[in-house]
C-alpha cells in the first residue's frame, strides 16, 4: 500500500553517536516518481488551459501577431493609430546623461509598448473569433432542411464553421463558444403542450385544459416567464442545475432501478471466460479512457455526420465521483484524481491500487491482483456483506446512518476509499449472457442482475459500477445525476472496442505483460458496524434499506431481445428516419396491446447549448395518432416527418417539458400555485422510451468481425403502470430492444409475449412499406 510505503520510505534511531537514518532508496523512488506523475498532471491542465483559452486561434498565432505590428514599424507604418505611442507614455523611462544609453532605453520602451499592443491586438481577435464562432453554432435551421435542399444561407453557413474550426480542438475546445440555451416564448410552449395532448384527451377534457393553459398564459405564467429570463441572463444554462437538483438528487426514493441504467456487453462474443482476465482489460481499458480524459485527448463529440460540436461538460465528473446522501438533498462529490478502484467480492469490499511508482500497472499485472481478491478466502466482517444495500434504498435512512455510523472512525476511512475511488468494481459469483439451454431467460436474467444485482453487490452511489461475472461477462451499472446515458456510452464503447481489439488475451485467456513481484496485496476495508445498524441491513423488516431495494428489484420485469429481421439500412432506403419508424411501432404496439394511447417520452439531448443536458420529444402525436387508427401509407409519412420535426426542436431549445418544469420551479420559490402547471408535471409517462446511438463505429469492424455486436442498455419503467424501452440501432440489419415493466401491474408485463407485440408492430410497418 502506497502509505505503507511512504511510512517506511525512511526509519532513524538514536544513538549515543547521534541519529543514524535509514533510507529505504525504493522506496523513496516511488514516492519521487509518484510526485512526477501528479506534477505533469499540473503542468498538462496548464498547458490544456491555455491551448483551449484561445481557441479557435492557437498560442502560437501571438507571435505572428507580434512579427506582424514589429514588420509594420520597422517599414515607418503605424498600425495602432497612436495606441503603441500612448502605451509608451505610461512605461517608465530611465534618464542617463549617455545619449547611447538612452537611445537603447528609447527602443527598449518602443519594443516593449509594441508587444503589448501585440498582446492586446491577439486577445481582441480572439474574443472576435470566438463571438463569431458563438454566432455560427447559434444557427440551427440546417437542422430543418430536407436532405439534398441546403438553403443559401447554410451554404455560406457550413465553410464558415469548417473554417473556423479547423484546429484540432482539445475536448473542452468549445465549450466558451457553445450558445447558451435560449428560454421559448411562453405562448409558444403553452400551444406545443396543448398539440401534443389533444390525441389522449376527449374534447370536455381538452376544452378544461385549453382554459387552464390559458389562464396560465395570460397571468401567471408571465410573471414566472421574466423570472426565468432574468436567470437565463447569468446563469450558463437556465435548466440543467435545476434539473440536476430537483429531479435527481432532492428524490428520496431508491436510486436503484427507479434512476440509475445498466449497459451490457457483446452479444455474441465473450473475448475471455477468465473472471481475473476481462477484469484486468477492463479496468485497464477505462483507466486509458480516464487519462485520455485528463489530458482533453478525446476528440469532442459532434453531431453525426456534421462538424457541429456537442457540449463536454458531462466529461468532467465521469470518473472519482460520488453521490452523497442527504436528508434533503444528496450531493456530488468529485476528486481531480485517484490512484485506486474500490472492489467489491462475496461480501468483501477491497482497495486496488491501479498506480505503481508513477505508472499505470499492466492489465497482467491487475489480473494479478484481482486473481488474488478471488483467492481470499476470508470471510466478510459483521454487517460488511449487505453494506451495499444502503445505497440501494431510501436516501433518508441512508444519510442517517451514514451520519450516525459512517463520520469516524474505520468506517468514515473505509467509506472514504470507496466513494474516492476511480470507480467500484464488482466481482460476481454469478453466470450470465445469453447462453445455455434458454438463452432468452438467461439474457433476461443478464439484463436484471445488471439493474439492480442482488440490491447489496452494487455501489448505486458511484458514478458507475462495473461488473465483472464468473464467466467473463462484463456490464455497468451507472448513476444518473451526473451525465446522461450518451456519456456512459461512449465511455463503454471504448472499454469494449480497447479489451477485445486492442489490449486482447493471449491464447489461454489471461491478459498480456509482465507482472512486477513485488507489488503490495490489494487492501481489504476494515469496518466497525455495531449491532443495530447489522440489524437493519441483514433483515428484511419492514423500512429497511435492504427490504425496500429487495421488493423493488422483485417487483422489475426485464425483457432483452435483439431484433434481427431488417433494420435501419432496409428502412433508410425508404427515406424514412429509423428513430421515427421505431417510435411509431411503439406506438402501434402499445395502442393494439392496451387500446387506446398515452403520453409518450423519448429522450432527446440538448448538448448543442453550453451544459445541456435533455429534453423530451412528445412522440405521441396527432399525426402517429392518425396513422395508427386509419393504417395509411401516407399518414405514416407525415407521422414520421411530424416526429423529426418534434425531434429537431428538442434538439435546438423549443421543447416543451424543460421550459415548463423551469416555470414550475419558479412558481415554488415564489410560494404560488399553478393548477395548469401541477397538472402538466404529474402526468404519467406510460411509455418512456430512449436510442441508445453507437457513436464511434470506427472502433468496430462490423463487417470482420459481425460477432461483436454491442446489446446496448437499459433502464427500469417510469410509471408504474408503463414500460421503459431502450433500443439500439447496430449496424444497418439490426435492433436491439430492452424492455422493462413491473409485475405489480397485471397489464404491462414485458415476456416473450410482449416482446411479440413490439416484433408484431415492427413487422406490419415493414409490410406496409415493402408491399409492391
Amino acid at each position: 500500500m502506497a502509505e505503507a510505503h511512504q511510512a517506511v520510505a525512511f526509519q532513524f534511531t538514536i544513538t549515543p553517536e547521534g541519529i543514524d537514518l535509514q533510507l529505504s532508496y525504493q522506496a523513496l523512488n516511488q514516492i519521487y516518481l509518484s510526485g512526477v506523475r501528479s506534477w505533469k498532471k499540473r503542468v498538462s491542465r496548464v498547458r490544456n488551459s491555455l491551448i483551449k483559452g484561445v481557441y479557435p486561434a492557437s498560442p502560437s498565432s501571438w507571435l505572428f501577431v507580434a512579427i506582424g505590428i514589429l514588420a509594420t514599424m520597422y517599414m515607418q507604418s503605424d498600425p495602432s493609430m497612436g495606441l503603441i505611442t500612448k502605451i509608451q507614455q505610461h512605461l517608465p523611462l530611465r534618464y542617463t546623461t549617455a545619449m547611447s544609453v538612452a537611445k537603447f532605453f528609447k527602443w527598449g520602451q518602443t519594443m516593449v509598448s509594441a508587444l503589448v499592443f501585440s498582446t492586446l491586438l491577439w486577445l481582441s481577435l480572439i474574443l472576435a473569433l470566438r463571438f463569431c464562432l458563438k454566432l455560427l453554432l447559434s444557427y440551427h435551421q440546417w437542422m430543418f432542411e430536407k436532405h439534398g435542399r441546403m438553403s443559401n444561407t447554410t451554404k455560406v453557413w457550413v465553410p464558415l464553421v469548417r473554417l473556423l474550426s479547423s484546429r484540432k480542438p482539445l475536448l473542452y475546445s468549445y465549450q466558451s463558444s457553445l450558445p447558451h440555451l435560449p428560454v421559448p416564448a411562453i405562448q409558444d410552449t403553452v400551444s406545443r403542450y396543448l398539440e401534443s395532448v389533444r390525441p389522449l384527451l376527449t374534447d370536455p377534457e381538452f376544452k378544461r385544459m385549453s382554459d387552464l393553459a390559458n389562464e396560465f398564459e395570460s397571468n401567471l405564467g408571465n410573471r414566472l416567464q421574466r423570472y426565468l429570463k432574468l436567470k437565463a441572463l447569468w446563469a450558463t444554462n437556465y435548466v440543467s442545475d435545476w434539473w440536476e437538483e430537483y429531479v435527481y438528487l432532492r428524490s428520496r426514493g431508491p436510486i436503484m432501478v427507479n434512476s440509475n441504467y445498466y449497459g451490457m456487453d457483446f452479444l455474441y462474443v465473450t473475448p475471455t471466460s477468465v473472471q481475473a482476465a476481462r477484469a484486468g482489460n477492463t479496468i485497464t481499458a477505462l483507466l486509458l479512457y480516464r487519462r485520455k480524459v485528463n489530458r482533453e485527448e478525446l476528440k469532442p463529440s459532434r453531431v453525426p455526420g456534421t462538424v457541429i460540436p456537442l457540449c463536454a461538460a458531462q466529461c468532467e465528473r465521469m470518473f472519482n465521483t460520488t453521490r452523497t446522501p442527504g436528508v434533503e438533498t444528496d450531493v456530488l462529490q468529485h476528486w481531480l484524481d485517484s490512484e485506486f478502484v474500490a472492489v467489491y467480492h462475496r461480501g468483501r469490499y477491497f482497495r486496488l491500487w491501479v498506480y505503481r511508482a508513477g505508472r499505470l500497472l499492466s492489465p497482467r499485472e491487475i489480473e494479478d491482483q484481482i486473481q488474488r481478491i478471488l483467492d481470499d478466502a476470508s470471510p466478510p466482517l459483521p454487517g460488511e456483506e449487505k453494506l451495499g444495500a444502503l445505497t440501494a434504498g431510501d436516501r433518508i435512512p441512508w444519510a442517517q446512518m451514514r451520519k450516525q455510523y459512517f463520520s469516524s472512525g474505520v468506517n468514515k476511512r473505509s467509506l472514504d476509499i470507496i466513494e474516492r475511488a476511480a470507480f467500484f468494481v464488482t466481482l460476481d459469483d454469478e453466470e450470465q449472457g445469453m447462453r445455455g439451454d434458454d438463452p432468452e431467460g438467461n439474457l433476461d436474467r443478464y439484463a436484471k442482475s445488471l439493474l439492480h444485482g442482488k440490491c447489496y453487490d452494487r455501489w448505486f452511489d458511484k458514478s458507475f459500477s462495473v461488473v465483472i461475472y464468473k464467466n467473463g461477462k462484463s456490464g455497468l451499472n451507472a448513476e444518473h445525476s451526473w451525465a446522461d446515458a450518451p456519456t456512459v456510452a461512449h465511455l463503454w464503447e471504448y472499454t469494449l472496442a480497447t479489451d477485445a481489439f486492442q489490449l486482447g488475451y493471449t491464447e489461454d485467456g489471461h491478459c498480456k505483460g509482465d507482472v512486477e513481484p513485488s507489488l503490495p496485496q490489494p487492501q481489504r476495508l476494515v469496518w466497525n458496524i455495531p449491532a443495530e445498524c447489522e440489524t437493519a441491513l441483514t433483515c428484511l423488516k419492514i423500512g429497511s434499506s435492504l427490504a425496500v431495494a429487495q421488493a423493488l428489484a422483485d417487483d422489475v420485469d426485464c425483457h432483452v431481445f435483439p431484433f434481427r429481421e431488417f433494420g435501419k439500412g432496409r428502412i433508410k432506403k425508404c427515406r424514412v428516419s429509423p428513430d421515427a419508424f421505431i417510435q411509431i411501432s411503439l406506438q402501434l404496439a402499445y395502442y393494439r396491446d392496451r387500446g387506446g394511447f398515452c403520453l409518450t417520452y423519448e429522450a432527446s439531448m440538448t448538448r448543442l447549448f453550453r451544459e445541456g443536458r435533455t429534453e423530451t420529444v412528445r412522440s405521441c402525436s396527432n399525426e402517429s395518432c392518425a396513422f395508427i387508427t386509419e393504417e395509411c401509407r401516407r399518414l405514416f409519412q407525415l407521422a414520421s416527418e411530424r416526429h423529426q420535426n418534434l425531434y429537431r426542436m428538442a434538439m435546438t431549445g423549443a421543447g416543451i417539458d424543460r421550459h415548463l418544469f423551469c416555470l414550475y420551479v419558479v412558481s415554488k420559490y415564489l410560494g404560488v400555485e399553478s393548477p395548469f402547471l401541477k397538472e402538466v408535471l404529474s402526468e404519467p409517462w406510460r411509455l418512456s422510451t430512449s436510442q441508445t446511438p453507437v457513436q464511434q463505429m470506427n472502433l468496430f469492424d462490423l463487417k470482420n468481425h459481425p460477432d461483436f455486436i454491442s446489446l446496448g442498455g437499459g433502464f427500469g419503467p417510469v410509471a408504474d403502470d408503463g414500460y421503459g424501452v431502450s433500443y439500439i440501432i447496430v449496424g444497418e440489419d439490426m435492433v436491439n430492444f430492452h424492455v422493462s415493466s413491473k409485475y405489480s401491474c397485471s397489464q404491462t408485463v414485458s415476456n416473450t409475449q410482449k416482446a411479440r407485440m413490439f416484433i408484431l408492430a415492427l413487422s406490419i410497418l415493414k409490410c406496409w412499406f415493402y408491399a409492391e
